[in-house]
């Protein structure tokens, strides 16, 4: 008995997992410190101000930990993964009538002193659900039916989520793709995304015509990439598009300056010239039982149809401050003391930490209070100035380690379920740190996001503190037996 308890502690427990994330939360709580230690706190323990609450956080959060890891039957999870995920989509549509409003955002409950997001539990409900439905004997995510259920799962709590103008919180629900891929979604999906991100960016920042170009290039691409041969129908196409890439040229070489016909605009002939061609080969692809070409031709339409609708997304969808932000990460507005005057900010203070780092509590912009929000979703800023540029790699290379541990593990997962969840919440991790990180840095929009067990936050530690941990749970159950 003795044996098998040592071996159930010792073996069966990813250690080197529990101490990254035990040095993350340490690193999260001096940076925290670090970032407010101007403002009065007379040590890292005074619980008037954001350190010491995080300390309480973090005390409360190793608490759970324990309790997830040894007291809790880890085949609890499944069995209330379904009634768990139904009450958070009820707690996330009750937050839109009964949260507090916090920056624009009305995703927070208050209870006194303690606020609480539902959208961070969330993320834990729709992984469970997500594992327990993909890890069914019968479930192929190719079959349509199943590939429509588990788009539901994730779409349902994104989109409320996006009601509550939490954009942040919902463009992490975008990582569930990498799930879905290694459970046996085509690689397509993800070319697919990357695809709409690009027309979307390049229609506001270029021009409709330069859009379908690029679309109908990706296309033409790919047919020929799946059917590894250019016969003559390739070579028909190909001379095509070079046709239509002097376009605008041979309207101004044909037509009369100030006509009507030079002053159309080509990129909506140019829709209408792909969108007839894509009906066309969608016809021919399906009498000839091709299916690739069926589904470009499809993908195309979609894609003009994203290109048109940019704008209205743009200016009708997306809220004042989000379109400011973007217009500012794109260039095509310059704003650095308004809505881009945090990013603006934190590259600064980033950069002026050099190498090595100005030390800790040493920081100028931390010290000064120049960035806003530098103790939760800009934290990232404090690391770089007085860490350096070793400091942010170390901490990078911390949160690397960590997705990579959870990864292993879950590939070394017998049971499905188990390696599902893994791939969930290594992918939230992923797109937290991305997004953050990104936006620190100026390549991606400031839409609030907290950086995983460093941010200042009740919900976010205690949210990524239990995602972790039940994975780790699964694992060590596992374990017990080989």
């Amino acid at each position: 008995m003795t044996n098998f308890s040592d071996r159930g502690m010792r073996k069966s427990v990813d250690w080197r997992l529990v101490i990254c994330y035990l040095l993350l939360i340490f690193i999260g709580w001096l940076n925290i410190y670090a970032s407010i230690h101007s403002a009065g706190p007379n040590t890292i323990f005074d619980f008037n101000y954001r350190c010491g609450k995080q300390f309480v956080w973090i005390l409360t959060a190793i608490g759970l930990a324990a309790l997830i890891l040894f007291v809790i039957s880890p085949r609890l999870w499944e069995t209330i993964s379904i009634p768990s995920y139904i009450f958070v989509i009820g707690l996330l549509v009750a937050v839109i009538f009964l949260g507090q409003e916090v920056k624009g955002s009305k995703s927070w409950f208050e209870f006194g002193p303690v606020k609480f997001q539902p959208a961070e539990i969330s993320k834990i409900t729709t992984s469970l659900v997500l594992a327990l439905i993909m890890s069914q004997a019968n479930f192929r995510i190719t079959r349509f039916k199943d590939f429509i259920l588990t788009a539901f799962v994730i779409l349902l709590p994104m989109a409320v989520i996006l009601a509550e103008s939490e954009t942040g919180s919902a463009l992490v629900y975008v990582g569930f793709i990498f799930v879905l891929y290694r459970e046996g979604l085509s690689g397509w999906w993800l070319v697919a995304i990357g695809m709409s991100v690009l027309l979307f960016i390049l229609t506001l920042t270029t021009s409709v015509y330069l859009s379908i170009m690029v679309l109908l290039g990706v296309v033409l691409f790919c047919n020929w990439l799946n059917s590894w041969r250019l016969g003559k129908g390739a070579f028909l196409e190909f001379g095509i598009f070079l046709v239509l890439c002097f376009l605008p040229w041979l309207q101004k070489l044909i037509f009369n300056p100030g006509s009507t016909m030079a002053e159309l605009d080509m990129g909506y002939v140019l829709i209408g010239i792909i969108a007839v061609g894509a009906v066309i080969y969608l016809i021919k692809g399906y009498k000839a039982k091709n299916r690739f070409m069926s589904i470009s031709s499809l993908a195309a339409l979609a894609g003009i149809i994203l290109v048109i609708s940019s704008s209205f997304i743009f200016t009708n969808v997306l809220q004042d401050h989000q379109r400011q932000r973007i217009e500012v990460l794109l260039g095509m507005k310059d704003d650095p003391a308004g809505v881009g005057y945090n990013v603006n900010q934190s590259m600064i203070a980033i950069g002026s930490g050099g190498l090595f780092g100005k030390g800790f509590l040493n920081g100028t912009q931390t010290t000064f209070g120049f960035v806003p929000e530098q103790s939760t979703d800009f934290i990232f800023c404090t690391i770089g100035e007085e860490w350096g540029f070793l400091g942010c790699l170390a901490v990078i290379l911390l949160y690397v380690y960590l997705i990579y541990r959870i990864i292993r593990d879950a590939e070394q997962c017998r049971a499905a379920f188990s390696r599902i969840y893994g791939y969930c919440v290594a992918s939230c991790i992923f797109m937290h740190l991305f997004i953050n990180i990104g936006m620190t840095i100026g390549i991606m929009p400031v839409i609030g996001i907290p950086l995983p067990l460093l941010s200042y936050g009740g919900s976010s530690l205690w949210a990524f503190t239990i995602m972790i941990f039940i994975f780790i749970a699964l694992y060590r159950q596992e374990r017990k037996y080989y």
